[in-house]
Order: C-alpha cells, then structure tokens, then sequence
C-alpha cells in the first residue's frame, strides 16, 4: 500500500510539473493526490508497519500493537494536525493577498511610478532590482513581480528590452522573498512551523539575498541591452485617487506589523495577519466613500465599484487557485510524514549523501550539497513541496542553520528556469517569455547570482 500511495504522490506532482504542457492548472492535480493518499491511508491503516508522530517528530512506538479503532483514531488526530497547521498557512496568506487587494484597489502601487525619474537603462535596471528586491520581502515575490511588471509595461515599450527587465525582476524578487518571513510561501511555512524566527532569518539571509540580486544586476548592467537611454513615451495617467500613497503605505506598514505582533504576543502569525487586516479595512471603508465622491468618474466601473465594500471587492479578486493549491501539496506531503516515509528517505540521504566537507555542514549530518541540489531541484519543480518534505524530513532545532539554507536555496534556486518560481511564472504568462529565451539569456545570471549568495550564506552562518 505504502507503494502505491507514492505512485500516486509522483504522479501527481509530475502532473503539477508539466501543468503548462498538459493544459491542466495544478490545483487539480494537488487536490486529488491529496484526497486519494489519505484514502488509501484510511482503507490499508491495518497494514502500515509504523506512523509518525509529527508532534515529536519521530516514530511512534507500539504502533503495530493498536487496536483497529485506535488506530482510526489517531488517524484523525493526525489529519486534523496536519489541516490546523496547513490552515494556519493559508489563513496568513490569504489576509495578506486581501491587504495587497485593498492597496490596488486604491491604486496605490501606481505611487511606486514616481520613483523612475530616469531614462537611462541601467539605472531602470538597478530602480526595479531594488524595488523587486524590497517589495517582495513585505508583499510576496509573486504580488511584487506583478506590480512592478505592470509599471515597467508603462515604461518601457520596446518589448525585447523589457523582457531582460522582467528576467532581472524574477531573481531580485525572489532573492527578495528569501530574507523575510512574509517574502515567499516557503519561508512563511518555515517562519510558522517554527523552524526559522524573524531576527535570526534575517541576519543569516540578507546579505545571501542581497548578493543573489545585486550580482546578477551588476553584471546585467555591463551587457549591451542595458546601454544607452529608453525611448520614453509621456503618457497622461487616469487621475490617482488621493488616498492611494496613503493606503499603499499603510498597507505595507501593517504586513510589516506582523513580524512584530508575533514577537511581542507570542501568537501564530495569522492572528497578527487578521489584526492587521481588520486596521486595514478600517480606512479602507472610510475612504472609499470619499474615494468615489471626489472621483466624478460616469464609467460603468465607477457605478459598480462605488456600490460595494472595498474588502468585499477585494476578497473577490484574490487567488483561491493558489490557495488551494498549497491546501493539497501540504496535505499531499502529510500524508507521507504521517506514514514515515519522509523520516526514513531523510536517514536514507544523510547517509549516502557525501559531505562536501568535515568541518563546515549544515545540521546533524547534513551536507551543504543536499541543500544545494534541493535549490536546484526547485528550479525544476515546484519549491512548495519540497520544503512542505523538508519539514518532514530533518529535524533539527528552530533556528539551525540547516532551515536557513533551505530556505535561500529554495527560494532563490527557481530563478534558473522560468517555471521554477511563482514569479517566473506570472511573468512568463504577462510578458509571454519563452522558455528557451529564458534559458538562454537569463537562466546562467541566476545562477551565478544563487551561487554567490549561497557561497554567502556559508559565511553569515558562522558569525552566529
């Protein structure tokens, strides 16, 4: 049984592998993998040798002595487990996205416009690398890079440049993501599991981070597309809302709150998230009515916007696909903790896996290497669940050094392919990005620049 349930968890993360080829979103895929391996868990628990006990991440012992019901029983526990921390995630994410909403529905990342006052290319290239670099640590790599490719599609009208913009955007945002605990999905589920706390993720992955998008720039600001000046086109913008700059910085400052609110309470991050969410919609709901007031806008979007709730309009756009998504691959991946299958693939690999040195390693026994080609492995396919598995797999204390390189590696690595991150991809559908292109032009500065924050990071650690 245990066999087929990881024949059916490889099928379905093939199928979320080559979602583009086949045609088929990858919350389908997720969902019904996760479905049927806790089917199949539910109809062969007689027949499992052993179950893994994720409150004290080990084996639980005199398993195969249990009676048929407690072993339904504890079963459930263990579902009902796995589904409060995956709601946890999902909760934080999904106030997040509703914050990000509110911020555009007052269009205040328009605001953002205003720091490119340049015509000069290379120094575009270094406004949006920062930009991308900061945004993405407060509002997700994802949201950033649709932000900042939407600005940078007002900007820049030649489209063979912009596609270079947008490659350099994809690695800043998501060297960006990796050094804070609301930045990347991935670093969220460390940051809430636990694993990594706000001070620590910070001072071992800035400097990592920061080097993975600077050096990447640096040497992008050198090729012959980033010469000379763009051909600027004035355009005459739709009038901005006064209250935009307001709620884009008020927005950023209570996602930023977050962070905080945990380290004072104690609290999950989604309380936090929730609280700020609440502030949020506060003014949100004060300012909308002066917002259309003072709009004197007859379009039919004025007539249906100014009728409802900023947040209920909000919560309508934001992106139930992806939250989905990460609700069957978390519970897809538990599925395989809960059997233990990921705690004896884990012994398995710190065996066999040579260290890459005697001295300097990440963890109890594990190599710098692993943690390498599981950033590179990223690049391939989706980091979610390979860090969902990592957590599954090691189980070392909060705060080693073996959780923050999993979370540079992950995060950074799928910059080397354009599937390989959330941000490659909605740029690659934005901007339409080839494959191949990306491959060719963009794929060999992330990994340079994924390289050098990694060679980095072998060194931040040691100062803690």
């Amino acid at each position: 049984m245990e066999a087929t349930i990881i024949l059916v968890f490889v099928m379905g993360y093939l199928a979320i592998t080559i979602e583009h080829s086949i045609k088929i979103d990858k919350l389908i895929p997720a969902l019904v993998m996760m479905a049927v391996c806790w089917a199949l868990i539910a109809l062969g628990l007689e027949s499992f040798p052993q179950w893994f006990d994720s409150s004290k991440h080990t084996l639980l012992e005199g398993f195969g002595s249990m009676t048929s019901e407690d072993k339904m029983h504890l079963m459930e526990e263990t579902l009902l487990h796995h589904l409060g921390k995956t709601s946890e995630i999902l909760v934080f994410l999904l106030g997040a996205m509703t914050i990000v909403e509110i911020i555009d529905y007052f269009d205040g990342f328009s605001t953002i416009k205003d720091f490119v006052k340049t015509k000069k290319k290379t120094k575009i290239l270094w406004i949006f690398s920062i930009l991308a670099f900061v945004l993405s640590a407060i509002i997700d790599n994802l949201t950033a890079t649709i932000v900042l490719i939407s600005i940078l599609q007002k900007i820049v009208k030649d489209r063979e440049i912009r596609l270079w913009y947008a490659g350099l955007i994809i690695i800043a945002a998501n060297a960006g993501g990796a050094w804070s605990p609301i930045g990347d999905v991935t670093t969220t589920m460390l940051w809430i599991g636990k694993k990594v706390s706000t001070g620590h993720l910070i001072g071992y992955l800035f400097v990592p981070s920061f080097l993975c998008m600077a050096v990447p720039s640096f040497i992008a600001s050198f090729l012959p597309v980033f010469k000379g000046e763009l051909d600027v086109e004035e355009e005459v913008d739709k009038k901005k809302s006064k209250f935009s700059g307001t709620m884009l910085y008020l927005g950023l400052g209570a996602i930023v709150f977050v962070p905080i609110f945990k380290t004072i309470t104690h609290l999950p991050p989604y309380v936090g998230m929730m609280l700020s969410l609440g502030f949020v919609a506060i003014f949100a709901e004060i300012y909308s009515n002066s917002k259309f007031s003072i709009s004197g806008s007859d379009s039919e979007e004025h007539d249906a916007n100014s009728h409802h709730s900023p947040v209920h309009h909000s919560l309508s756009k934001i992106e139930l696909p992806s939250i989905l998504f990460f609700l069957g691959i978390l519970m897809a991946v538990a599925a395989l903790e809960s059997l233990g299958i990921l705690f004896g693939f884990a012994n398995t690999l710190q065996e066999k896996m040579p260290m890459l040195g005697t001295e300097i390693h990440v963890g109890e026994g594990v190599s710098d290497l692993v943690v390498l080609l599981l950033g590179v492995g990223s690049a391939v396919i989706d980091n979610v669940p390979l860090v969902a598995a990592s957590l599954g797999m090691f189980h070392e204390p909060m705060d080693n050094e073996l959780w923050h390189f999993i979370a540079y590696s992950a995060g950074t690595g799928g910059s080397m392919l354009i599937i390989g991150s959330a941000a490659g991809v909605v740029a690659m559908g934005m901007e339409k990005i080839d494959f191949f292109w990306y491959l060719k032009k963009i794929s060999w500065l992330a990994l340079i620049g994924f390289l050098v924050g990694a060679v980095a990071f072998m060194f931040t650690r040691t100062l803690f």
